[in-house]
């Protein structure tokens, strides 16, 4: 079948490519076009559904906005994901109970000082990159219950328009990024004791639902690049994308009720500075997915 992250197949990535960078302008033009206001988040309508699913298709994510802050429990919004086909949660070593992740800052002896619960700027990276080949996050959500006192924004750029940005000053990055043992995150051990172990793969791979994958981190510790041209070149690449004021990265910072729903995109956070009261400490779910967000 025809595939346009195939490098042989010049003719489907030139379509695909075109098509994805005219939507792109959408949202450059105008965020709004990517928020979804839903209305109960218990039982979200057809239509909210089919929007989000659509904005998932088309730029791989999507913002929505709660219109009732009754709605904004995090039970409501396991159901209201569940209405997208997202039903798979990876439970990580520091999700609750329901397998979704309280972000918050927070000491906690199993949380091995990972940056995530605290107040520090999150490097870009897709989530679950250290997982199994055959445990790979496709869909993440991230819920705001209460936002930081300043700061805490969130910067995300569609990993698909990485793939068109990289392919197109050198196909080559591509076929290193597809490798096999691109890029290998060693093994996690906590008190002596191993939580997980050493993960080889590549950074871009298609599921076989056709959609495209990606794994990466730009952390510059604990990751173990393929030590060939490509791959290094490919790397340093896509790190001055990141780090650049490329029209593609969208900065928002999500208020109380507020979402995204992504296809496992390249996102990354900015420090903040958080409230005394812990009532108002800034506090986000995260779900990570096994399932992929499809055409509704």
């Amino acid at each position: 079948m025809a595939s346009p992250f195939d490098l042989s197949d010049t003719y489907s990535y030139q379509k695909w490519r075109n098509m994805k960078l005219c939507q792109a302008l959408n949202y450059q033009n105008d965020l709004n076009e990517l928020f979804v206001t839903i209305h109960n988040c218990q039982a979200p309508s057809t239509h909210e559904v089919d929007q989000v699913l659509n904005n998932c298709l088309r730029y791989s994510f999507s913002f929505y906005r709660l219109n009732n802050e009754s709605n904004n429990q995090k039970a409501h919004i396991t159901q209201f994901v569940t209405q997208l086909g997202l039903k798979k949660l990876d439970a990580n070593i520091c999700a609750d109970k329901d397998k979704l992740t309280s972000i918050t800052q927070v000491t906690h002896k199993d949380q091995h000082n990972y940056i995530p619960y605290s107040n520090k700027r999150l490097s870009w990276h897709t989530d679950g990159y250290y997982n199994r080949l055959n445990k790979q996050i496709n869909a993440m959500l991230l819920h705001c219950k209460h936002p930081a006192k300043s700061g805490g924004a969130s910067l995300i750029m569609d990993h698909e328009i990485a793939y068109i940005l990289l392919r197109d000053e050198n196909p080559e990055y591509i076929r290193a990024f597809m490798d096999i043992d691109a890029m290998t995150i060693p093994a996690n051990i906590l008190n002596n004791k191993m939580i997980r172990k050493a993960q080889t793969g590549p950074v871009f791979s298609v599921l076989s639902n056709g959609q495209l994958h990606m794994r990466f981190t730009a952390r510059t510790r604990n990751i173990e690049w393929k030590q060939s041209s490509p791959t290094l070149e490919a790397v340093d690449f896509l790190t001055n994308l990141l780090n650049s004021n490329s029209p593609h990265i969208i900065k928002y910072t999500l208020q109380a009720g507020e979402g995204l729903i992504c296809r496992n995109i390249l996102h990354r956070r900015t420090s903040f500075v958080d409230y005394e009261e812990s009532y108002k400490k800034r506090l986000l779910y995260r779900g990570r997915y096994f399932d992929t967000l499809n055409q509704p």
